[in-house]
């Protein structure tokens, strides 16, 4: 029997457990398939947990550095990414290179003169592209996760940072190179163009409406463009309407004509709508449920795969120091708590094997309660009988009175807002840096 099997098994068992009425009930048939398979699964968590994990077959991953770095600059580069030279491959990234792609898309000043922006990828198999940025003003990490759904990467961590404050619409360019070289595939030169150009209109968008609504609403139109297939102007339009009154925005005619034409490139390439919503429902902070999550968790110790961040959580943020401008995508899903692949199987057999449902311990408390109050009356009854009985005639009741006391609490909630940083474009000197 397979491991995958034997866990699917395992797991609906338990399922069927939960559902018999009155709570956790183990049948014959359900604990014969979980005598049958428990064995199975326990060896073979022991066998693998000595073996080394990769992250996806026949990739590597790949740093790559700004050609303007100084060595001091590229070897905390390396320690902010919580690696080294020698453990990974790396890549030099020029501005030419950035040239290639947003020269036509995006302005002089955008392009720049030199290049300081670096990344780290690690291609995955499963759980969306999670991204995380830092020291990069006019991108964010919602944003290239998106872009990279659109350049057709479909899973993969990726850090994108720079040891100085730049504008980062050139990380783009060298986390493609490195996806490239790390995985072994080639990205279509036209989504990796459209990707671009995506980039460059959801920065130009934030800088009126906001980076968190500019993502927002691209996102947005972009799964509805692609879900439903829409490749007509009129029909995008009103794609890009509703989503605009849905996060009550309001958009000048040029920026939603820059929005359609992108709409329209993207339409025309072939994506596919399970990954997408994988890497946008990460945005949206949405989670799958706690069986899929421990499907995908125990798959991912097997198999080496990690849907929890991978590289994202080896950085070091104080190598930038206190001010660093630190955004991820894994910062979206809001109050769950990230668990380990150990931590799930324990607290799936502890509430596996733990006692009855709440049903069960509220029906068990109401029968106390009536118990209790059956024996109060009899208690009461015998008193009766025993005070008519005085001989001497002298009855003494003593009466206590019961004070009955509710204390009101007061909740007090505190929000707090985090402003996102966004570059204004301009600088002092006459060079920019990307």
């Amino acid at each position: 029997m397979a491991v995958d099997e034997a866990i699917a098994i395992l797991l609906a068992s338990a399922v069927a457990a939960k559902e018999q009425k009155g709570g956790m009930v183990f049948t014959p048939d359900i604990m014969k398939k979980i005598k049958r398979t428990l064995p199975l699964i326990m060896a073979a968590v022991l066998t693998c947990s000595s073996l080394p994990l990769v992250a996806q077959a026949d990739s590597s991953k790949v740093v790559t550095l700004g050609a303007n770095l100084t060595e001091e600059q590229k070897t905390s580069m390396y320690e902010y990414f919580g690696t080294s030279a020698d453990e990974v491959d790396t890549i030099e990234v020029t501005n030419a290179d950035e040239r290639k792609y947003m020269e036509g898309i995006a302005s002089e000043e955008q392009i720049g003169t030199r290049t300081y922006s670096c990344s780290y990828v690690e291609p995955t198999s499963s759980g969306g592209v999670q991204v995380k940025v830092a020291n990069l003003t006019y991108v964010t990490s919602s944003m290239i996760a998106s872009t990279l759904l659109t350049s057709g990467v479909e899973n993969c961590n990726v850090v994108a940072a720079s040891p100085i404050e730049v504008s980062g619409t050139g990380a783009l360019t060298g986390i493609m190179m490195a996806y490239e070289q790390a995985s072994g595939e080639t990205l279509d030169e036209g989504q990796k163009e459209a990707a671009t150009q995506e980039l460059i209109t959801t920065g130009e968008l934030a800088d009126t409406i906001g980076q968190e609504q500019a993502s927002d609403l691209m996102n947005e139109v972009k799964e509805d463009v692609i879900d439903n297939n829409l490749t007509d102007e009129g029909e995008i339009q009103d794609a890009v309407n509703e989503a605009a009154d849905k996060y009550n925005i309001t958009l000048s005619e040029g920026q939603m004509a820059q929005i359609v034409s992108l709409m329209q490139t993207i339409s025309q390439y072939d994506y596919d709508t399970k990954a997408l919503k994988k890497t946008l429902d990460n945005l949206n902070g949405e989670s799958d449920g706690f069986f899929s999550n421990l499907w995908s968790s125990v798959k991912g110790f097997f198999t080496g795969d990690s849907n929890d961040g991978g590289i994202i959580n080896d950085t070091q943020d104080d190598i930038l120091g206190a001010d660093a401008i630190i955004d991820s995508t894994l910062d979206a899903v809001v109050g769950e708590e990230k668990e380990s692949f150990w931590d799930k199987i324990v607290g799936f057999f502890k509430d596996l094997f733990s006692g009855e449902d709440e049903d069960t311990n509220e029906d068990t408390e109401e029968v106390d309660e009536d118990a209790d109050t059956d024996e109060e009356e009899d208690n009461t009854d015998d008193t009766d009988i025993t005070d008519d009985s005085d001989l001497d005639g002298s009855d003494s009741t003593d009466d206590a009175a019961i004070n009955d006391s509710t204390a009101d609490g007061t909740d007090t909630d505190t929000s707090g807002d985090t402003g996102l940083v966004i570059d204004d474009g301009t600088t002092d000197s006459s060079e920019s840096v990307q």
